[in-house]
């Protein structure tokens, strides 16, 4: 019988025993590999007019440095991911009606690619937005940490189709 082409994908990071494993990337060639994803950290009008005041810093340029250390730090933090070596890691943020929204970039010639990287980057990012703002509002919510697209590897690009918010 003929293997089906339609074979349904499977989780990459078990073994066949059910067990977590990290995926054994040795046969695969380093391609150049790109990686973008954003957050978005809603507060008040209050909390934003307060952000170029705040006692502890600038809130934003703290959060973006603190995503690019975070980026260089994800196989720490995420127990599968692979040690690798970025080439670049920018993080913006900009406030916007509403809160403020950051976008993350991770880019590296390798043999697996930089999402997580760029998804830790965004999220640690907005978790400083929120440490450095929280005495004014604890309400701070972080929303819509998503990756936005990747290029490079087996499985080829990806583009998030474009959503209505942030």
């Amino acid at each position: 019988m003929p293997k089906s082409k339609n074979k349904p994908k499977q989780l990459s990071h078990y073994d066949e025993a059910g067990r977590a494993t990290m995926v054994d990337v040795s046969a695969k060639r380093p391609t150049i590999r790109e990686a973008e994803a954003r957050a978005f950290v809603v507060m008040s009008r209050k909390v934003v007019r307060a952000l170029p005041q705040n006692p502890k810093g600038d809130p934003l340029e703290v959060a973006r440095v603190a995503g690019m250390m975070a980026a260089k730090r994800t196989s720490e933090l995420i127990p599968m991911c692979h040690p690798i070596a970025l080439t670049k890691v920018e993080v913006t943020t900009e406030v916007k009606k509403g809160g403020v929204a950051i976008r993350s970039l991770a880019r590296t010639t390798a043999v697996t690619g930089v999402e997580m990287e760029a998804l830790v980057a965004a999220s640690v990012a907005a978790l400083t937005v929120y440490d450095m703002c929280k005495a004014l509002d604890k309400s701070i919510e972080i929303r819509e940490i998503v990756l936005v697209r990747k290029s490079g590897g087996k499985s080829g690009d990806y583009q998030r189709a474009q959503s209505k918010s942030v």
